[in-house]
C-alpha cells in the first residue's frame, strides 16, 4: 500500500471519515434499494447533504469506483469473511479494499475510518472488531492479488447480448473500459478564448471535444462561471455535430434534457425548441443557457403528445434507451437495470421516430441517436423507419465529421461508437447515431 492517501484526510482527526461514511451510505442505497446514483447525488437531501463541495464531490468518487470494483474487492474479501456481514458493513468492507488498492491510501487510516463507521453504524457497532481484521489481513495482502482479477463483468443479460453482437474479444475490452472510468469533456462555446485549453489542463479529442484527465470541483475550473464550456462526453457531443444547423434554421431538440446537445445547436446560430417531460432536468437545462448565454425556447411536454404551430428544418432525437453505453461513467447502472424494459423502450423508440418526422419540413432531417450499445436500439430502429416511410433515406454519418474512424460506420449508414474506442486516451460512451432526410 502507499504510504501516503491520495485522496486526503486519512483518519477520523482529519476529517476523512464524513465522505466515506457518505460514499458508504450511497452504495447501500444503491445495492440496497436499487436507487439511481445520479439520483441521489443531485437530491436536496440525503448522504451528501451536510457535506461541502470537495466532501461531496470526493463521497461520489468513492462510490464510482467502489462499484467499478465491486467484484474484485469481494474476491479478495471472501476469504477473511465466514459469512457475508450486513451489507453496510460488507460495502464498508468493499469501500476501503479499493481505497487500498485503487487510491493507494494509507492502510492506518482506511483501516481506522472503516471501524469509526461501523462503530456509529446502525446496530453494527458490534462488528467493530470483524471490521479491522479482515481490513488488516487484506491491507496485508501484495498488491498483485488486486492487480490479478480481471474487470468487472457486465452482468449475464448483456455481456451475452454483447458477446452476440460483438464478439468475446471486444465485450472483454469493453469491460476493461468500464473499469477505467470516465474522463472529463468539455464542449467548448464557439469564440472562447483558446487559452482555455491550456488553462483547464485539456487536450483537445480528434472530434473537437476538450479532456481533463481529472474531473474536479467542475463549477470551480477555468471559464465554467463565464459560460465558456460545458460537461459533455466526447461520443454525445457528435450527434450536434452530424446535425450540422446553418444559423437561423428552426430545428427541434426532442428528449432535450440535461442540455448539452441543445447548447451546442443554439452555439451554431439555430432557432432551437427544447423540449422533454422532465420539468426538474429541463430547469438545469435552463440554467446551462442563462450561464453559456445561449437562448433556445424551453417546452416542458411529452412528445409523443405535443403540437408544434410550424414545421422545423430539422429534429435531434436522442431517444430514451437502455444507457447501457454510459457504464463506464455510471457503473451503477448494471446493479440496477436489466432487460425487463427494453422491448418498451424500443416501441418507444420507434413512436418517437416516426412523431420527430412528423414535425420536419419536405426535405428536412432527422438525427436519432441512443447511448445503448444494443443493436435494437440502433441499427434496427433506422432499418425499420427506412422500411415503414417510403422515400426516407439515411445519409452516410462518418464522412460528415471529422476525427472518427470509416471503421466505425455501419451497414445502413450510422454511426457505431463503442466505450473501448479510444482507449489509449480514456474511451468514450457507447453511442449509435444516424442521420435521415425526407423526401422533397
Amino acid at each position: 500500500m502507499g504510504a501516503t492517501e491520495a485522496s486526503g484526510g486519512g483518519t477520523a482527526a482529519s476529517g476523512g471519515v464524513a465522505p466515506r461514511r457518505a460514499a458508504v451510505a450511497l452504495l447501500d442505497l444503491v445495492l440496497g434499494d436499487g436507487q439511481m446514483l445520479s439520483g441521489l447525488t443531485d437530491a436536496a437531501s440525503g448522504p451528501l447533504q451536510t457535506l461541502d463541495g470537495s466532501a461531496r464531490a470526493r463521497a461520489q468518487r468513492l462510490a464510482l469506483t467502489t462499484l467499478r470494483h465491486l467484484e474484485r474487492a469481494d474476491k479478495l474479501l471472501s476469504p477473511h469473511l465466514r459469512k457475508s456481514p450486513p451489507l453496510s458493513v460488507l460495502n464498508t468492507l468493499r469501500l476501503a479494499t479499493v481505497e487500498l488498492f485503487v487510491e493507494h491510501a494509507a492502510a492506518h487510516g482506511v483501516v481506522n475510518a472503516a471501524v469509526e463507521i461501523t462503530r456509529h453504524g446502525n446496530r453494527t457497532g458490534h462488528l467493530t472488531g470483524l471490521v479491522n481484521a479482515v481490513l488488516r489481513k487484506v491491507a496485508a495482502e501484495p498488491a498483485d492479488a488486486w492487480d490479478r482479477q480481471p474487470p468487472q463483468r457486465l452482468p449475464g443479460w448483456l455481456r451475452k447480448r454483447l458477446v452476440a453482437v460483438y464478439g468475446r474479444p471486444v465485450t472483454d475490452a469493453m469491460e476493461q473500459a468500464h473499469m477505467q472510468g470516465a474522463p472529463l469533456d468539455l464542449s467548448l462555446k464557439p469564440g472562447a478564448d483558446p487559452g482555455l485549453q491550456a488553462a483547464l489542463a485539456a487536450r483537445m479529442l480528434p472530434t473537437g471535444s476538450l479532456r481533463r484527465g481529472t474531473v474536479g470541483q467542475v463549477s470551480e475550473l477555468p471559464g465554467y462561471a463565464g459560460g465558456n464550456w460545458w460537461v459533455q462526453d466526447a461520443a454525445a457531443a457528435l450527434p450536434a455535430q452530424v446535425l450540422a444547423p446553418s444559423p437561423g434554421e428552426r430545428v427541434l431538440d426532442l428528449c432535450a434534457a440535461p442540455g448539452g446537445k441543445t447548447l451546442q445547436l443554439a452555439a451554431a446560430g439555430a432557432a432551437v425548441t427544447a423540449l422533454d417531460m422532465s420539468g426538474p432536468r429541463m430547469a438545469r437545462l435552463t440554467q446551462n443557457l442563462a450561464r453559456t448565454a445561449l437562448h433556445a425556447e424551453t417546452v416542458v411536454a411529452d412528445a409523443l403528445n405535443w403540437q408544434s404551430a410550424a414545421l422545423f428544418d430539422a429534429v435531434l432525437l436522442d431517444a430514451p434507451c437502455s444507457a447501457t453505453g454510459t457504464i463506464r461513467r455510471h457503473p451503477d447502472l448494471p446493479f440496477i437495470k436489466d432487460d425487463s424494459d427494453i422491448a418498451a423502450l424500443c416501441l418507444l423508440q420507434a413512436q418517437l421516430i416516426d412523431r420527430a418526422l412528423g414535425f420536419l419540413k419536405p426535405g428536412g432531417r432527422l438525427v436519432y441517436c441512443t447511448c445503448s450499445l444494443l443493436p435494437e436500439e440502433g441499427e434496427a430502429q433506422v432499418l425499420a423507419a427506412l422500411s415503414r416511410h417510403p422515400g426516407l433515406q439515411a445519409d452516410p454519418v462518418a464522412p460528415r465529421l471529422a476525427g472518427v474512424s470509416p471503421d466505425w460506420a455501419t451497414p445502413e449508414g450510422g454511426l457505431r461508437l463503442r466505450p473501448d474506442y479510444w482507449a489509449d486516451a480514456g474511451g468514450m460512451d457507447g453511442f449509435y447515431i444516424a442521420l435521415l432526410r425526407l423526401s422533397q
